[in-house]
């Protein structure tokens, strides 16, 4: 494992550090977390529990770890070490909540409603726990958020008329929050403990595979060597870690440890190559197939196949990306930045040819999406063949017939193949054989350490996700108790009825307040239980409303002050985290343009009545892409004036407009811009020459 793998997931409100030292093999926690993801694996795979008791035994074991792992108020690297009572004190406290849940399960379903003197101990517990967990893991602002919500719901019947609520008992809040499916064991919870925890575990063994060695040697033997190359590199290997991780800010300081300071080495300044990072790494929350592991919340929220939700979210994904990859390109053009010396950079091809085969449970697990299997079965698949590779790699170490290693495969292809009859206990009898013969081939110890640190890493990985997700049912649960949402979406609406743009102004700033400090998933549901109502209400369709929502949550990470991405990447860039989210807005300027697209033209969301109208709105959208780079860099084939860049913005907007005539004058706005552009380019070069 690199370095940098090493740092991918710490504290979102933390600077990078390594994890050894909180989980080596001779700490309890190590153990902990290998006993965790052994139990959510058992439970996707077989569903021995009902969901009720794996979401609570699930929170349970997050709480054990955070409190184990993260220090109270102090950050001393000190407090982690040696043994902690109070720690576990608060940490088995956490733990017993999941336990007590499952051992009084059918006795809670039966009182309903009504709290015991224990289940108000539990009760309080599990909230003041999980709210101390959240502060400790990704710092004070989803708490705080989170702790006003919960004081609207003991105290809102004391404000004023237009925000007040009836009342409701103490019992009420507490039996609503910690016990059944509107509070902490909520929806976010369920997906949590069920596709969240799998997916992440699924990239925490490929990125020990080697994954994301593949990546980079792909990106830079691609662009590496063309203009601005090196920026070009983050863009695209950030986009490809964002298929298999779960979170933006780990992706910045994964990927970010290599590329900031090659793009800083060949010229780039320190705030935009933060910036480039930071753009491209939150990108990959908007990337199929795992999408920040929203899109298995969206498709539970709305009730629609997971499958749907991806279509809907692959062409302004792609689109964001080619406006990264455009901005990089123009910026590299105006500062006159090379590539890396074509000599320097791997072969893509032999890369892959190399290391094909880490390809092929990710390859099975888009397919069996797309198949419409569930993502809980695809999910396990892809978990259970990136072991299989594992190993089967470790059996084959030494063995230099090619006879035999073919033979060795084919005959495990087949095996492998058995799950389609057998179920996906086959995987799990396939890894068990294979790991008995690596110990009588006394070989594979480290595909053995490799799979095992897999395991932890991915509970590890996990917790600020999971902690996140049992946080937000705080604001799901009081939503759903007190109606205010349909307050607030009221008064929005009341200023936006007749006119939609304005709602979706007032709709964007509010996600972008919210989101402020805030990792993704908690993110969007908190949006989209405010916001997308709203657009709902005004006409908007369902999944662009929430689409519209989720976009500009994650823009949030991008936006000054909080900035989550771009503080992420200040200290690998040694820079202002201010200055880089400056220059990151700049860079993802699509992704502040692109929702309002989905809303006037929903065909980019592949909703339109044809295919005709989805590449009509996909090309006006290149073309509008086109001109805010140049807009926003001063850069086409030379320089623009402050007078260019006017019109190039101006003629993009009117692309964006969805009223009568705006296409035809922006097309034609274009148009012009581009012969007239072009030819003063070529008189500029006859003059220099």
């Amino acid at each position: 494992m690199t370095d940098a793998a090493a740092v991918s997931h710490t504290p979102l409100d933390a600077p990078p550090a390594p994890t050894h030292d909180k989980l080596a093999w001779r700490s309890a926690v190590f153990w902990v977390a290998l006993v965790f993801s052994s139990f959510q694996v058992i439970t996707a795979a077989f569903s021995p529990i009902s969901s009720q008791v794996v979401r609570a035994v699930h929170v349970g074991f997050v709480l054990l770890m955070i409190f184990l792992i993260e220090p109270g108020f102090s950050k001393r690297h000190g407090a982690r070490a040696g043994f902690k009572p109070m720690a576990w004190v608060l940490g088995l406290a956490g733990f017993a909540t999941g336990i007590y849940q499952w051992v009084f399960e059918a006795d809670l379903v039966q009182r309903a409603g009504t709290l015991t003197d224990a289940d108000w101990v539990v009760g309080v517990v599990l909230l003041v726990l999980v709210f101390e967990a959240a502060r400790r893991t990704m710092g004070w602002a989803l708490p705080i958020i989170c702790a006003l919500f919960l004081g609207y719901g003991l105290w809102g019947e004391y404000l004023p008329t237009a925000f007040q609520h009836r009342g409701y008992g103490l019992d009420q809040i507490i039996g609503t929050l910690s016990f059944g499916t509107e509070g902490l064991y909520g929806t976010p919870t369920y997906v949590s403990s069920s596709y969240i925890f799998l997916f992440i575990l699924f990239g925490a063994f490929l990125e020990q595979a080697g994954m994301i060695q593949l990546f980079t040697d792909f990106a830079m033997g691609t662009v590496g060597h063309t203009r601005g190359g090196p920026a070009k590199v983050a863009v695209i290997s950030s986009g490809l870690m964002g298929t298999i991780n779960g979170s933006g800010v780990a992706n910045v300081v994964t990927t970010g440890q290599f590329t900031i300071p090659l793009m800083k080495r060949f010229g780039y300044s320190s705030a935009f190559a933060g910036g480039v990072e930071a753009t491209s790494s939150m990108g990959g929350q908007i990337m199929p197939p795992v999408m920040g592991a929203v899109a298995f919340i969206m498709a539970e929220t709305l009730n629609i196949p997971y499958v749907d939700v991806c279509k809907a979210a692959a062409i302004p994904a792609i689109l964001y990306y080619i406006t990264a990859f455009w901005m990089v390109h123009l910026e590299a053009g105006r500062k006159n930045l090379l590539g890396l010396p074509k000599d320097e950079c791997p072969n893509p091809w032999l890369a892959i040819r190399r290391q094909w085969f880490l390809l092929l449970p990710l390859i099975g697990l888009v397919v069996l999406l797309f198949s419409g299997y569930t993502p809980l079965f695809s999910g396990t698949v892809g978990l259970g063949l990136t072991a299989i590779l594992i190993f089967g790699a470790a059996c084959m170490v030494g063995v230099g017939s090619t006879a035999l290693r073919v033979l060795f495969w084919v005959l495990l292809g087949i095996a492998t193949a058995g799950f389609f009859k057998f179920g996906v206990g086959t995987f799990f009898v396939l890894v068990a054989l294979l790991v008995a013969v690596t110990f009588a081939l006394h070989k594979g110890q480290d595909a053995r350490r490799l799979g095992v640190q897999a395991l932890v890493d991915g509970a590890h990985h996990a917790l600020p996700v999971a902690i996140a997700c049992a946080l937000v049912g705080v604001i799901i649960g009081i939503i759903n108790l007190t109606g205010v949402a349909a307050e607030m979406g009221g008064y929005v609406i009341a200023l936006g009825r007749n006119n939609l743009l304005a709602a979706l102004v007032l709709t964007m700033l509010t996600c972008l307040v919210l989101g402020m400090g805030i990792p993704t998933i908690p993110n969007y549901i908190i949006t989209s239980s405010l916001a997308a109502p709203i657009l709902l209400e005004l006409g908007v369709p369902l999944i662009v409303s929430h689409m519209f929502v989720f976009y500009f949550g994650i823009m949030a990470d991008l936006t000054p002050p909080v900035a989550l991405a771009a503080f992420a990447a200040a200290p690998i860039a040694r820079e202002s985290g201010l200055k880089i989210g400056l220059h990151a807005m700049r860079i993802a300027i699509a992704g502040f343009i692109t929702p309002y697209m989905m809303v006037y033209s929903p065909a980019l969301l592949l909703l339109g009545d044809s295919w005709g109208a989805t590449v009509y709105v996909t090309v006006k959208a290149l073309v509008a892409i086109g001109l805010w780079g140049a807009a926003a860099i001063g850069y086409l084939f030379t320089p623009l004036n402050w007078a260019e860049r006017l019109y190039c913005l101006l003629a993009a907007c009117f692309l964006v407009a969805a009223v009568p005539w705006t296409d035809e004058i922006g097309f034609a706005a274009s148009a012009a811009f581009l012969v007239w552009h072009l030819w003063r380019a070529r008189q500029l070069r006859t003059a220099a020459a």
